[in-house]
């Protein structure tokens, strides 16, 4: 794409699940240099992940997912046109936010450094809540001009929690500058526990003309886990007060009753409605992007899409075996999409309004493929149904208290703390460094650990440039 070639949107072709980074950083994890993050990424692409969400407040998640990037095997099998990168600019540490166009530019060119790319898919202003609403719609312009005079962005978004400060700035956007946000981020808000972004923000972001709405953090930030919200080496730092945490708990160990993780239910609840509920600011992109050495003949819903819009989700993972459950549960979701009655209509996905539910004893979800019995499609849709039966079971454990509760952001007694560094930063010019090279050049941006470079030599990297373990395909 040039300067000159008319836009495409945004809703074309972006896959409806995107792999965040958010875990590969110390707020998730304790090492997050540790993870085997290159390893992630192999398996995403393997897998047919090809869309990744980051942002430089990850501490080093640009830059681990840039070596993976720049590793032979993702070089030499997957064009940069065939996947999608999303990052963010405007906050710099846990009280520091920079919306200034010289913030914007300065961070702009070192997530292309970072990532190894001419380009990036999509800019998102990071946390909007935690600064005015100028401070957005300059930042937004800055990002657009960038857009329009030096095509190194493709679209321009906002992120963050509260559902109605992110619709105000969405609508004083379009009433600013006459043009739409192409992409608006929430997350925490279409999960097992909360689903603000349904009911109180898709009607008025679609109004906005706001293009793509991806729903992120399906588990509210960790918080929806048998083992309770993930503690890195920064400590406890979710916002839920305890009152939530005990109901989440409580609910987990009901959950297990049922043979059942409170993790999938959610991870499923979230991803399988949000595809369809979420459809009205979903994408056309297809849900698994065909491996490079796929059958050309072989065309199913999963790679070729199913010809409508599909809700938009960023699901972050930070190892193995949580890949793995994720693509999963995805390939389950998308069986249920094959082959399906055209009559169905909108009601496909609407909840049932079952009597019980289904046990492992009585639900025909207990039955599998392999039993030679039911169909993927068929199992899926059983699945469905009482994934749907144990999600309301949870909502009433969790009762009207903690049911669409949302937390204060920003905290009440916050204030933009920016450091000194940050200022002698700002005034540094950046180190000319090509985009596209094998080695991101350090940047000593002079923040304090939450932005920290990582060192040159990869520490998580558990496979030989240009292979992927068998396992992985």
């Amino acid at each position: 794409m040039t300067r000159d070639t008319p836009r495409l949107p945004l809703s074309a072709a972006l896959p409806p699940l995107v792999m965040g980074t958010a875990t590969f950083n110390s707020q998730y994890n304790e090492d997050p240099y540790a993870l085997p993050t290159t390893e992630l990424v192999h398996r995403a692409f393997a897998n047919g992940i090809r869309a990744f969400d980051t942002s430089p407040y990850y501490g080093p998640a640009e830059e681990l997912l840039g070596r993976a990037l720049a590793t032979d095997f993702v070089q030499t099998q997957y064009s940069r046109d065939s996947y999608y990168l999303l990052t963010k600019v405007g906050r710099i540490a846990g009280s520091s936010f920079d919306y200034s166009p010289k913030w914007v530019r300065k961070s702009v060119a070192r997530s292309l450094r970072r990532l190894h790319t001419e380009y990036l898919d999509v800019v998102y202003c990071h946390d909007v809540e935690f600064v005015s609403p100028a401070e957005v719609l300059e930042a937004v312009r800055e990002l657009r001009r960038i857009r329009d005079t030096e095509g190194t962005i493709r679209y321009v978004g906002i992120s963050g929690y509260p559902v109605d400060v992110l619709c105000d700035l969405a609508e004083l956007v379009l009433r600013e500058t006459g043009e739409p946000l192409d992409v608006v981020m929430s997350y925490a808000n279409f999960t097992l526990q909360n689903t603000r972004l349904l009911t109180e923000g898709l009607p008025r972001l679609v109004a906005a003309g706001v293009d793509v709405i991806p729903n992120a953090s399906p588990l509210g930030m960790g918080l929806l886990r048998r083992t309770g919200v993930p503690i890195g080496s920064m400590g406890d730092f979710h916002p839920a007060p305890d009152g939530l945490r005990s109901a989440i708990h409580s609910a987990a160990e009901w959950a297990d009753t049922q043979g059942e993780k409170i993790e999938v239910i959610a991870i499923r609840f979230a991803l399988e409605s949000w595809l369809r509920n979420g459809a009205k600011a979903g994408s056309l992109g297809p849900p698994l992007a065909r491996s490079p050495d796929a059958d050309p003949g072989f065309l199913s819903v999963a790679n070729m899409g199913t010809g409508e819009r599909l809700g938009v989700s960023v699901m972050g993972v930070s190892n193995v075996d949580e890949l793995n459950e994720t693509l999963r549960v995805w390939h389950s979701i998308v069986d249920g999409l094959e082959n399906r009655d055209e009559n169905l209509g909108d009601d496909y996905f609407d909840a049932p309004k079952p009597t019980s539910i289904p046990s492992a004893t009585n639900a025909p979800a207990v039955l599998t493929p392999s039993d030679g019995i039911i169909t993927d499609h068929a199992w899926s849709r059983d699945r469905r149904t009482r994934i749907l039966s144990l999600a309301q079971k949870i909502q009433t454990i969790l009762t009207p208290t903690w049911v669409d509760y949302t937390w204060p952001s920003p905290p009440p007694d916050f204030v933009n703390t920016l450091s000194p560094d940050h200022s002698t930063s700002l005034k540094d010019t950046i180190a000319a460094a090509s985009p596209t090279s094998k080695i991101a050049a350090a940047v000593s941006v002079g923040e304090n650990e939450a932005m920290m470079t990582p060192p040159l030599e990869a520490q998580d990297f558990n496979i030989p440039a240009g292979t992927v373990p068998a396992n992985a395909l």
